[in-house]
C-alpha cells in the first residue's frame, strides 16, 4: 500500500511537471536555487566588460575588485542573516565605525595590545546586535524602525567619541593593520582581510545549510506564526541573527583598517545601502526565508565588477551609480515574480 501511495505522488508529479511552460519550469528552478541569476549577470558582465577593455580580465584588475568589494562583501553576510529573517538592518555601517574607532583609539592612546584592541571591536559588534535585536523582539518595534534609529545613536557616539579625528596606520599595533597587507596567488595579488572575508563566508554558510540554526533563520523569515507553531523559539533566533551580524560587524572593522590604512569617522558612508543591494542583487528576497550568502558573494562581485568595468570603459560616475541602481530594480522585480511561483 505505501508503495502504491509512493508511485501514485512520484507520477503526479511528474504529470505536474510535465504540464508547466518552459517559463514556469524557469521560476522553479529559480525559485530553488536563488544564486543562479546572479551566476549569470556575473558572468554575463564579466564577459561584456573583458570584450569592452581586455585591461578588466587581466589579474591585476581583478585583484584590485577582490580588495574593494572585501568590506562591503563582510557586511553584506550580516545583512543576509538579518534579510532572511524578514528585517532589515540599517546600522551596519555605524556599528562598524564605531568598532573601529574604539579599537583604533584605546590601541593608539591606551596602548592596547592589537588582539585585545580587535577582540573589543568585535565585542562592541556584539552587544550592539545584542541591542537591535532586544528593541525588536521585547519591544516588538520593526526592525527598520529600530535600526534607523540605531544608526543615528551610533553615528553620533562615534564622532563624539574620535572627535572627528582619524587615527592612522603608523599609530596602531601592526595587528590592526594586518589585514590590508597583500601576498600573491598565483599572478593575483589579494589582501589578508579578503581571505577572512572567503572564511567567513564558508563558515556562515554552512552554518545556513546545515545546522538546526540555520534551518531556523530560513523558518522564522519565511513565517513567524508557523514557526512559532512549530516549536521554534521565535525571539530566541531573532536575537541570535542580530548577535551574530554585529559580531560579524565588528569583525569587518578590523578588515577595514586594513583597506583604508587608518580608521576614519567618515568611511564607508554608503555601507548601509551597499549592503543591502549586495544582498538584494545576490538574490536574496527582501521578504525573508529565501536566498543565500553564496548570492550575496555573487552580488558584491557584481557590484564590484559594474564599478570596475564601466570606469575602464570611461563611464562617467553618476552613470555608474545609475548601472547599480538599475540592477537593484531588477534584481527585486525577479524576486517578486520567482515568489509567485505554484506548486
Amino acid at each position: 500500500m505505501l508503495g502504491q501511495v509512493v508511485t501514485a505522488t512520484t507520477a503526479a508529479e511528474q504529470f505536474a511537471l510535465r504540464r508547466r511552460s518552459p517559463v514556469q519550469r524557469v521560476q522553479h528552478v529559480l525559485h530553488s536555487y536563488p544564486a543562479i541569476s546572479p551566476f549569470l549577470v556575473l558572468v554575463i558582465s564579466f564577459a561584456v566588460f573583458s570584450m569592452i577593455n581586455p585591461r578588466f580580465a587581466q589579474p591585476n584588475s581583478l585583484s584590485l575588485v577582490l580588495q574593494q568589494v572585501a568590506v562591503i562583501g563582510a557586511l553584506a553576510v550580516g545583512q543576509t542573516l538579518v534579510i532572511l529573517t524578514a528585517g532589515i538592518d540599517l546600522s551596519v555601517g555605524a556599528i562598524t565605525i564605531l568598532a573601529m574607532m574604539l579599537s583604533a583609539k584605546l590601541a593608539e592612546g591606551n596602548g592596547l595590545p592589537g588582539i585585545l584592541a580587535v577582540l573589543v571591536g568585535i565585542a562592541l559588534g556584539v552587544a550592539a546586535g545584542v541591542l537591535n535585536g532586544t528593541l525588536v523582539t521585547r519591544i516588538g518595534l520593526p526592525p527598520f524602525i529600530v535600526t534607523l534609529g540605531t544608526l543615528s545613536v551610533f553615528t553620533a557616539i562615534g564622532l563624539l567619541y574620535s572627535r572627528g579625528q582619524s587615527v592612522q596606520a603608523v599609530d596602531m599595533p601592526a595587528l590592526l593593520n594586518w589585514t590590508g597587507e597583500t601576498f600573491a596567488v598565483g599572478r593575483f595579488r589579494i589582501t589578508a582581510g579578503v581571505v577572512l572575508v572567503a572564511v567567513l563566508y564558508v563558515v556562515v554558510g554552512f552554518a545556513l545549510a546545515n545546522t538546526s540554526w540555520g534551518r531556523h533563520v530560513y523558518a522564522v523569515g519565511d513565517d513567524k506564526e508557523a514557526a512559532r507553531l512549530a516549536g521554534i523559539r521565535v525571539d530566541r533566533v531573532l536575537v541570535s541573527v542580530y548577535v551574530i551580524a554585529g559580531a560579524i560587524y565588528g569583525l569587518t572593522a578590523w578588515i577595514l583598517i586594513g583597506r583604508a590604512g587608518a580608521a576614519s569617522p567618515n568611511a564607508i558612508t554608503d555601507a548601509n545601502l551597499e549592503s543591502i543591494t549586495a544582498v538584494v542583487i545576490g538574490g536574496t528576497s527582501l521578504f525573508g526565508g529565501r536566498g543565500a550568502v553564496l548570492g550575496t558573494l555573487l552580488g558584491a562581485l557584481i557590484v564590484g565588477f559594474f564599478r570596475s568595468g564601466l570606469s575602464l570603459a570611461g563611464v562617467d560616475d553618476q552613470y555608474r551609480v545609475l548601472a547599480v541602481g538599475l540592477l537593484v530594480l531588477l534584481a527585486v522585480a525577479v524576486d517578486q515574480w520567482i515568489r509567485r511561483v505554484r506548486g
